[in-house]
């Protein structure tokens, strides 16, 4: 008889764990219930990848996977299979594994009765809050198959303008990365053979090359120092956003940097005005929706704009006013939400907004592109020339003495 593996809380909130022997996952999950158990998590016992994946804080999917995902569910409800059937083809032509083995259990939990949007929602580092609110507001309001349009287009438009900023990053992140390999290189076993040729001319050497030679023997006696200096920058960003106050700060410094930050910027509000128009239109209450933009926006310094909006909104405020006085919103921004709440028209303005910045983030990602290779190429042959002229000067020295 299978064995699945699961986690609950007794009736007295003490944790839980273990397995149990049934022929389906429902009998298993019906099993616990009986005993007095609240299940949280329930998994084929084999299933040890997607056990251990959860153990580490949630199973994971690529973007695009489940971009994909909502595309096809959305195409296939639409057409007139049954959603718990169209959850169940999915899982057998997805290509991410993890996605495929979540989708059997939730189409096995659909079986026995349960709402599509309640089983995605124990699921929350696959299944955003976005995505489970406008599923649940669809199967209560029965227009799923606008709700899954809606949240198929959501996440198209969300993963084309992250992969546009992924493209204008990656690049300058490569070639710092080789910059960084090749001065080390260079340090450590080229400059080391040019200093023995030195110490045999017996010429006073120039000051660049004084300095490119106690910069390698700094690095071949402490060499574990600069692998540990190398490590700092990752080890410091993870300690300030161990807190909410450490991430807003952090978040609202990268906002400051110039021209990655305007990027950045762009993206988040590109975000916001995407995902609140998504969460009106499903008619999610404005309270809920605010909630749940503050914590999607992926900038915690504007996730926080948006938090004390949601509370000055529930004492009676408009949302335009707050989101002036914050200075994080622009004034066009700003001027299409008062707008909005004026006419009615909040999720139209809103469309047009997230529009006008998606379009915008695609075409500064796109100059950046251009701009930063030929950038990034000079700045690379100019640190390494640097180190070249330095070492070859004291040669030339040498032979101007001669002549």
């Amino acid at each position: 008889m299978p064995k699945y593996r699961y986690k609950a809380v007794t009736s007295s909130g003490k944790k839980s764990f273990g397995t149990q022997e049934a022929n389906t996952m429902q009998r298993a999950r019906e099993a616990l219930v009986e005993k007095g158990l609240w299940v949280t998590e329930i998994m084929d016992a084999n299933d040890t990848t997607l056990y251990k994946e959860i153990s580490l804080g949630g199973p994971r999917v690529k973007m695009d996977h489940f971009t994909v995902f909502c595309r096809q569910l959305a195409t296939t409800y639409r057409a007139g299979v049954s959603l718990v059937e169209s959850v169940q083809i999915l899982s057998e032509q997805t290509p991410s594994k993890t996605l495929s083995k979540l989708l059997v259990i939730i189409a096995e939990e659909m079986r026995g009765g349960k709402q599509f949007s309640e089983s995605a929602a124990e699921y929350p580092t696959v299944f955003t809050s976005v995505f489970v609110s406008m599923v649940q507001a669809g199967e209560v309001a029965g227009n799923l198959d606008t709700m899954l349009d809606r949240l198929a287009v959501f996440f198209e438009k969300e993963r084309n303008t992250r992969e546009k900023v992924k493209s204008a990053m990656v690049y300058p992140a490569v070639m710092l990365v080789m910059m960084v390999l090749v001065v080390i290189f260079m340090m450590l076993f080229v400059i080391p053979q040019y200093v023995i040729s030195f110490e045999g001319m017996g010429i006073e050497l120039p000051l660049p090359t004084r300095i490119v030679m106690a910069v390698s023997e700094f690095m071949q006696g402490y060499w574990y120092v600069v692998i540990a200096a190398m490590f700092v920058p990752t080890i410091v960003w993870k300690l300030i956003r161990r807190t909410a106050a450490g991430r807003q700060k952090l978040d609202y410094f990268l906002l400051k940097i110039p021209v990655f930050g305007t990027l950045w910027h762009k993206q988040a509000i590109a975000r916001f005005a995407r995902t609140f128009s998504s969460l009106i239109a499903a008619a999610i209450p404005l309270m809920q929706g605010l909630s749940i933009v503050s914590n999607v926006v992926g900038n915690e310094a504007i996730g926080k704009v948006i938090s004390d909006i949601r509370e000055k909104v529930l004492s009676g405020e408009s949302m335009s006013e707050p989101l002036k006085q914050s200075k994080l919103f622009p004034p066009m921004v700003v001027q299409m939400i008062a707008i909005g709440e004026r006419s009615g028209a909040t999720e139209d303005m809103l469309d047009k907004v997230a529009d006008f910045y998606e379009a915008d983030v695609d075409q500064m990602a796109d100059r950046l592109k251009a701009l930063l290779e030929p950038l990034m190429i000079v700045l690379l042959t100019g640190v390494v020339g640097v180190i070249v002229m330095a070492v070859m000067m004291p040669t030339f020295k040498m032979m101007q003495s001669y002549l």
